[in-house]
């Protein structure tokens, strides 16, 4: 039985790898053709090809449950076209067997993904935005296209750059009072983190006073933030391109200070549920080889793979909207696409007769 499993784990798992490999390759020859209308003297093609290369864990993340799904569909339907499925059941293995030899490399491969996620992703994604920021800033800043905007209580703050030490260049604030009133506003030239706080530098004062204004000047001040540059640099990354760890002291940080945090929490759910994403599409993938797709070409399965993958992608996006919009928890959004998912599988298997 141990060879049988590793027979099938192998067939399932080069099948998953070919998918991915195409997957990946077409993701980035047209981020590529994006990326590269945008190349000058400084952002040239080499480091084009060094930003989008670091990227590619994150594509790996991103795209390995649709790639799992149509992987183990073309896996599984090799089998079956070739008559090695029905040969193994009539030898006496039971379709469950031949399902528990799939789930087991996939359940491998997902927790694998996750340590990816947690681990990997985070640092390649944020040396890709570094490397592109390099070069289209002169080496200086993180993060400069808009810059950040970031409240705490009744202080709301513009941070125009985050530089690659995470420091800070150029620090508006807005201070009100309880009735909604500006009290104060400041410049900075620059802030550095001093172990538990903020040392800014240069700053501006205007003060609002009633039907008249007052400016000063000061040298240098302590600030103090409830944001650290870890934190700091939540903002200026992707929800999905954080560790977990990050993603969960940010969720609260900003629960905490009543601004939005749902697209955060839910990229935390997603990634957390993500090995049972996999699990759960491969076993749709595995059940349409002995339910309704037995019979069908290779052709019609990964078509039938890449519509189920995007449909399940489609519902979970829609729903992780209506989490920001229309008050749905995060970890519902982040649930019902793969329940439904699961559901679904039972019921394949009850009419496989597995």
């Amino acid at each position: 039985m141990k060879r049988l499993d590793r027979y099938v784990a192998l067939q399932v798992l080069s099948s998953i790898a070919v998918v991915l490999v195409v997957v990946l390759g077409l993701d980035f020859v047209f981020a590529y053709m994006d990326e590269v209308q945008n190349a000058d003297d400084v952002y040239t093609n080499s480091v084009i090809l060094q930003h989008l290369l670091l990227k590619v864990p994150g594509s790996f993340y991103e795209f390995l449950p649709l790639s799992s799904l149509v992987g183990c569909l073309i896996g599984l339907g090799m089998l079956a076209s070739h008559s090695e499925l029905t040969v193994m059941r009539a030898a006496g293995i039971s379709t469950s067997r031949i399902i528990l030899s799939v789930i087991k490399p996939a359940l491998i491969l997902a927790f694998l993904s996750m340590l990816a996620g947690e681990f990997l992703v985070p640092v390649t994604e944020q040396m890709a935005q570094l490397k592109k920021a390099q070069a289209t800033s002169g080496g200086k800043a993180v993060h400069s296209q808009s810059g950040v905007w970031h409240r705490e209580n009744n202080t709301f703050i513009h941070i125009n750059t985050v530089n690659q030490n995470g420091n800070l260049q150029g620090i508006t604030r807005f201070e009100f009072d309880d009735k909604g009133e500006l009290k104060q506003s400041s410049f900075a030239k620059t802030g550095r983190y001093q172990s538990d706080h903020w040392q800014l530098a240069d700053i501006s004062y205007t003060d609002f006073l009633g039907d008249r204004t007052q400016t000063s000047q000061l040298k240098d001040e302590r600030w103090e933030l409830g944001l650290s540059p870890q934190l700091l640099s939540a903002l200026v990354v992707e929800p999905k391109d954080l560790a977990l760890s990050r993603l969960w002291s940010f969720s609260n940080y900003l629960s905490a200070q009543s601004l939005q945090a749902d697209s955060y929490f839910f990229a935390f759910w997603s990634k957390l549920f993500q090995p049972l994403t996999v699990i759960a599409l491969v076993l749709i993938g595995i059940l349409f080889i002995f339910g309704p797709l037995r019979s069908v070409t290779v052709g019609q399965r990964i078509i039938a793979g890449v519509i189920t993958g995007l449909l399940f992608k489609f519902i979970q996006d829609i729903l992780g909207q209506m989490s920001s919009v229309a008050g749905v928890s995060p970890l519902v959004a982040v649930l019902v696409p793969i329940l439904i998912c699961l559901l679904f599988g039972v019921v394949l298997i009850k009419r496989a007769k597995v």
